[in-house]
């Protein structure tokens, strides 16, 4: 079953600047780990280019006044950007070359999906992508163009009719939600830090989808502090059975790890542990529903030196099927950590394994009920509706 890291050994232009907490190094030092664990070397397991994608295929689901600012922008950098949009200040500074950026990203996913719905690989993983919170028509979030929307719209231009899409942030996929709101053959599944405390604010258990799509948007908004037993917890509640009534025929993940006890933004407590039981459970899933085809893209997650790469080099040995060394190689801790003082990130651990994090237990029990509530929430306003879907 071969494996595909989607990947160009090119600088990364999607870059916000130096000061903005999205920051390319991640990513390079996720492909770094990997290589560095030995990975890429395994039998079956690919290194593929991003798609060819271009102004027109960006028009499928962005706005063409959009489009055009962006590329404005793009042309002529202006500081103040334009807020109608979504660019400016603040999460979305203008940057020269940000639409052909965003071009490349959304590429890179296309390539992820083509790849496991040709047969080319099982699994697919674009760890620069996961930009789940563009609009049709602006930017947010640090988003531009929605990838993980045109990785699903490419999937359904070429024969995919039910297509399950999880996501894993700890901010809720809005973008991705929005733009298959109203469409049945798109399950739409986000477990994240509840709307009442974090960006983008919604996420709620009543955003089931509308029209014919009534059903196919699932929510698990979770409280600050919640450990990763308990977002297992409502994890195995929710996605095992809504994918038993929806049956998809292709996974696609969003697997922000923006959810670490650590993150900066963010308030959820999982680690790194915790990751490794999440990836084991998708790549069950895929097998069990999806005939194996998952498409894994990137997404949040803001500790660049002593999580993100850690995180995703750990989705990415799960993808390939194989183990990761006892320690991170002592090769890679010596980049990480230049990269660290260069770049204002923390130290990086030597260890892939974490442990819990330590919280009193009413703090838990807590954070435990109000997951329980979210699940029943959800399941008494979709579940009924879901299983019409299939």
């Amino acid at each position: 079953m071969p494996t595909a890291l989607i990947w160009n050994d090119d600088r990364i232009h999607y870059n916000f600047g130096p000061h903005h907490p999205l920051k390319p190094i991640r990513v390079e030092l996720t492909v770094d780990l990997i290589r560095a664990c030995g990975l890429t070397d395994r039998p079956g397991v690919l290194t593929l280019p991003r798609a060819a994608f271009g102004d027109d295929d960006v028009l499928r689901l962005h706005t063409r006044d959009y489009v055009e600012v962006v590329r404005a922008l793009s042309d002529a950098p202006d500081p103040t950007g334009n807020m109608r949009y979504g660019l400016g200040y603040g999460d979305n500074p203008v940057f020269g070359g940000m639409h052909e950026a965003s071009l490349e990203v959304c590429g890179a996913s296309v390539a992820a999906a083509q790849a496991v719905w040709e047969g080319t690989a099982t699994h697919a993983f674009n760890p620069a992508g996961g930009l789940h919170h563009a609009f049709a028509d602006r930017a947010a979030g640090f988003c531009i163009y929605n990838d993980p929307a045109f990785a699903i719209d490419w999937l359904l231009q070429h024969g995919a009719t039910r297509i399950a899409y999880i996501d894993v942030d700890t901010h809720h996929g809005d973008g991705v939600q929005v733009m298959y709101y109203r469409d049945p053959r798109v399950l739409t599944l986000s477990l994240h830090e509840s709307g009442r405390y974090l960006f983008p604010g919604t996420g709620f258990p009543d955003e089931i989808g509308e029209a014919d799509g009534r059903g196919s948007s699932l929510n698990v908004p979770l409280a600050p502090a919640t450990i990763g037993e308990v977002w297992l917890e409502a994890f195995e509640q929710v996605v095992p059975p809504a994918l038993d009534a929806f049956r998809p025929q292709v996974l696609v993940t969003q697997l922000g790890c923006d959810t670490h006890v650590t993150d900066p933004l963010a308030h959820l407590a999982l680690t790194t542990d915790d990751y490794i039981e999440i990836a084991k459970r998708l790549h069950a899933l895929a097998h069990r529903y999806c005939d194996g085809r998952w498409v894994a893209l990137g997404g949040g997650g803001y500790q660049i030196t002593s999580v993100v790469p850690r995180a995703w080099t750990i989705y990415f040995a799960e993808l390939v099927g194989g183990g990761l060394p006892a320690e991170v190689p002592w090769s890679w801790l010596r980049k990480a950590e230049e990269a660290g003082r260069r770049e204002g990130g923390e130290a990086p651990p030597t260890s892939f394994h974490e442990g819990t994090p330590r919280l009193a237990a009413e703090r838990i029990a807590a954070t435990r009920k109000d997951a329980f509530d979210a699940v029943e929430q959800l399941k008494r306003a979709a579940f009924d509706l879901l299983a019409r879907l299939a």
